[in-house]
């Protein structure tokens, strides 16, 4: 299967309300859910996906338990140890954006190494957004374009090119699982027309077959990006020659 989506972007949502139903820690959802993660990117990889975003922690949920966090942390620090020999080995580019100074160091280090090293992949582009908040990175971008272009008009596709993460284009396709139908500050420039999907299976049951089922589905959508399909076209233009005649 040779993916019709060059972007998809997951929020990845349920974990902590996976395991609250199973009668265990919050943090049990995040330590379950954190191995789909590697099983989704591989996919993505087969799949023929250009790029894939995971939204893994937003600057909001810095209000959950400092355990929670301090979890999610360590899951992101056990996922760069664990993965960083498969994303070499299958040429994907790795990034993370969003504010990662709160981070430890050795964290941050293990980050900035593995974007160094997959910097100039050609392979999937993997980005993780942690601390991540689109309105702080539209903020940020409309900054760094003035500050370079001091009295000029700002175009659209200025702003493209001082995102956090320019090179992986608009998003086609956003799925959010756990059941909630919102777009949580995520990506909302990028998301401008990506075809959505909500799924009520929470994070941590989100399969592989789940993945490739959405894909399929999605893709047999007609995307118009504002115009009309061929179809309604070609009865416009009948329509159109019908009154002049």
């Amino acid at each position: 299967m040779n993916s019709e989506f060059k972007h998809v972007a997951i929020i990845m949502d349920g974990n902590g309300r996976w395991a609250t139903q199973r009668f265990r820690p919050r943090v049990w959802g995040h330590v379950r859910g954190s191995a789909v993660v590697s099983d989704i990117v591989q996919a993505a990889d087969d799949l023929g996906v250009g790029a894939l975003t995971l939204y893994a922690f937003s600057t909001e949920n810095w209000r959950r338990p400092n355990e929670e966090v301090s979890v999610l942390f360590k899951l992101l620090h056990k996922f760069l140890l664990k993965e960083r020999a498969r994303l070499i080995a299958n040429q994907v580019s790795f990034k993370v954006i969003g504010d990662t100074t709160r981070l430890s160091p050795a964290t941050k280090k293990l980050i900035a190494d593995l974007e160094a090293e997959t910097a100039n992949f050609n392979g999937l582009k993997l980005t993780f957004c942690f601390s991540y908040g689109s309105r702080m990175e539209l903020v940020r971008a409309v900054n760094r374009f003035m500050e370079e272009n001091p009295g000029k008009e700002l175009k659209e596709e200025d702003l493209d090119h001082f995102l956090m993460r320019p090179e992986t284009g608009d998003v086609d396709l956003l799925i959010r699982t756990g059941g909630e139908q919102r777009v949580s500050n995520f990506l909302l420039w990028q998301i401008a027309y990506a075809e959505l999907c909500f799924t009520p299976t929470k994070w941590p049951d989100f399969t592989v077959s789940e993945f490739q089922r959405i894909l399929q589905s999605v893709g047999q959508r007609e995307r118009r990006f504002g115009g009309l399909s061929p179809k309604a076209v070609t009865t416009e233009n009948k329509q159109a020659q019908a009154i002049h005649v």
